[in-house]
C-alpha cells in the first residue's frame, strides 16, 4: 500500500499583510477546518468549474485549467481512497486544498482563487453540501414513509381507539394512525424540495462582497455546477445564511414529528396501553429492575429534539445583529448546521429500524375501544340520520352516555328499552350502528378510517413515494 500522504505547507491564504504570524491560540481558536473538512468534496467540485471558467474566459490559460482541474481531481481520488490525509493544522478545507493543490503543480494551482473570495466561496459549499446531504435525507424519509405504508397495509381492519386531549375519542385503524404519520412526513419531503429551489443559486463569482472586475461568467460557472441560476446580488449573496436557517427550521419540524411519534411509541409500550412491543434489539434494559424493557431509543429521539431546535435559534441569533456584508460570526453556521442534519438523518434512519421491527398487539388495541364510549358520536349520527337535529342528537347520546357510567356498562350494552326512554327514534339497528368496526368502515369521508379509505391513502402514499 502506498504511504498516505499529508497535505503541504498550510500557510494562512492571507498571511502576506502580516510580518508576524498569529499566536497558536489564536490560530486553535479560529480554525475551522475540523468542522468544514465534510465539504472536501463539495470544494473541490466547486474549485474544478471555477478553473474551467477562468479557462474558457481567457484568465488563465487552457493548460492552467487543465492542470489545476487534473490536480483536483487527483486530490478527491486520494482523499476517497485514503492515501490523502487532511492536514488539520490548516485554517480551514479551502486553504488545505488549495495550499495541496500547489505542493501538486505548482505555481499554477495559486491561480485557482482567481476571481473569488473565501466569502463566495464558502457560500458555494455550503449550498453544494446542502444539495447532496438533502437528497440522502428525503431519500430516507421516502423510506420511512414507505415502512408506515407497508405495516398500514397489513392493517386496515384492525382497529384502535383515537384520542383526543389522550382521551378515548372514536375508534379509527392502526393503518389509519400510522398513515397520519406518513403523511406529516410528505410535509417535511415538500419542505426540503421547496427549500432546494432558493438554495440550488450559485454565489460564485460574487467575492468577498462586490463582485469582480475580471471578466468572469457567473452564469456557465453556475451551469457546470448543476445550479439553476445565480444570486442577483453581491453583496447579498455573501451574506446570506437563509438557506442554513430554512434548512435548519425544516429540520425542526421534522423532528417535531419523529418526537410525537416517539411520545406514542412510549406510551403505547406501557403496561396500561401495551398496543405494541418494541423488538429487544430496539430496547434497553435497566442495571437494577431485571424486568424492565425500556423504549430508550423512542426516548432518546424525543430528548435530541432539543439539540436540533438549539441549533436552530443558534443560527437565528447568530445572524440577528449582522451588518451586510460578510462577518466572521458566520463561520459559526456548518457547526449548527451540521449537528442538525446529522442528528435528523440518525433520528429518521433509527425510528426506521424500529418501528419496522416492531411488533403490534391487535387484539389489545381492539378490546381498547370497549372503553370510553368511543361510539358515542356514532349515536348521535344514528338520530341525525333518523330526522333529528345534531345538537339534540348530541344532548341525547350524553344522555345515553350517562345511563351507562351509572349501569358500569357500555353504550353497546345498554338495552333497546333504555336507548328508546331517551328517544323513540331508536330502533333495533342502533346495535348494529354502534358496533366498534362498523363505527370505522361508515366513516367514508375522504382522508377518514373507513377501509377504502385507507386504501386510497396507501395508494397515495406509494406514488409520493415513487416520484
Amino acid at each position: 500500500m502506498a504511504d498516505t500522504i499529508k497535505g503541504g505547507n498550510h500557510a494562512a491564504l492571507w498571511s502576506g499583510r502580516f510580518k508576524e504570524g498569529p499566536d497558536a491560540q489564536a490560530v486553535e481558536f479560529e480554525t475551522s477546518i475540523y468542522i468544514d473538512e465534510r465539504m472536501a468534496f463539495d470544494d473541490i467540485k466547486g474549485s474544478i468549474a471555477h478553473a474551467k471558467m477562468l479557462g474558457k474566459q481567457g484568465i488563465i490559460s487552457d493548460d492552467e485549467a487543465k492542470q489545476i482541474v487534473s490536480g483536483l481531481e487527483s486530490i478527491e481520488k486520494d482523499l476517497t481512497s485514503g492515501q490523502l490525509q487532511i492536514d488539520y493544522s490548516a485554517e480551514d478545507i479551502h486553504s488545505f486544498i488549495e495550499a495541496t493543490l500547489t505542493d501538486r503543480i505548482g505555481e499554477a494551482g495559486k491561480k485557482v482563487h482567481t476571481g473569488r473570495s473565501r466569502n463566495d466561496q464558502i457560500a458555494l459549499d455550503e449550498r453544494l453540501y446542502l444539495r447532496r446531504a438533502t437528497m440522502d435525507l428525503i431519500a430516507s424519509l421516502k423510506k420511512l414513509i414507505s415502512v408506515l405504508t407497508k405495516i398500514a397495509e397489513q392493517h386496515t381492519d384492525h382497529i384502535m381507539p383515537g384520542f383526543t386531549h389522550m382521551q378515548h375519542a372514536q375508534p379509527v385503524t392502526l393503518a389509519h394512525h400510522l398513515c397520519a404519520w406518513a403523511w406529516s412526513l410528505t410535509r417535511d419531503v415538500e419542505r426540503l424540495q421547496d427549500a432546494l429551489k432558493r438554495t440550488c443559486i450559485s454565489p460564485i463569482g460574487s467575492g468577498a462582497l462586490a463582485g469582480s472586475g475580471l471578466p468572469l461568467d457567473r452564469e456557465y460557472e453556475a451551469k457546470l455546477l448543476g445550479f439553476d441560476s445565480i444570486t442577483k446580488n453581491s453583496l447579498d449573496s455573501v451574506s446570506d445564511r437563509d438557506y442554513c436557517i430554512e434548512f435548519a427550521s425544516i429540520f425542526s419540524i421534522l423532528q417535531m414529528h419523529l418526537s410525537r411519534f416517539c411520545e406514542e411509541v412510549v406510551l403505547w409500550s406501557t403496561s396500561e396501553f401495551n398496543f405494541i412491543n418494541l423488538s429487544e434489539k430496539w430496547s434497553t434494559g435497566s442495571s437494577i429492575m431485571p424486568q424492565k424493557k425500556n423504549p430508550d431509543f423512542a426516548e432518546l429521539i424525543r430528548g435530541r429534539t432539543g439539540k436540533v431546535y438549539g441549533d436552530l435559534i443558534s443560527l437565528l441569533t447568530m445572524m440577528k445583529g449582522l451588518p451586510l456584508s460578510y462577518d466572521r460570526d458566520m463561520q459559526e453556521d456548518k457547526a449548527s448546521l451540521f449537528e442538525a442534519y446529522d442528528t435528523v438523518s440518525s433520528c429518521v434512519q433509527i425510528f426506521t429500524y424500529m418501528i419496522e421491527s416492531a411488533q403490534w398487539n391487535l387484539d389489545v388495541m381492539e378490546n381498547a375501544c370497549k372503553e370510553g364510549f368511543l361510539n358515542a358520536t356514532d349515536v348521535a349520527d344514528y338520530l341525525v340520520c333518523k330526522g333529528m337535529p345534531f345538537r339534540t342528537a348530541h344532548g341525547v347520546s350524553a344522555s345515553c352516555v350517562r345511563l351507562a357510567i351509572e349501569k358500569k356498562c357500555h353504550l353497546e350494552d345498554l338495552t333497546l328499552d333504555e336507548f328508546k326512554q331517551m328517544s323513540e327514534l331508536f330502533e333495533e339497528d342502533i346495535f348494529a350502528t354502534i358496533e366498534p368496526k362498523k363505527c370505522v368502515n361508515a366513516r367514508k369521508t375522504s382522508g377518514g378510517p373507513a377501509e377504502e379509505k385507507v386504501l386510497e391513502q396507501i395508494k397515495a402514499l406509494k406514488e409520493f413515494c415513487a416520484k
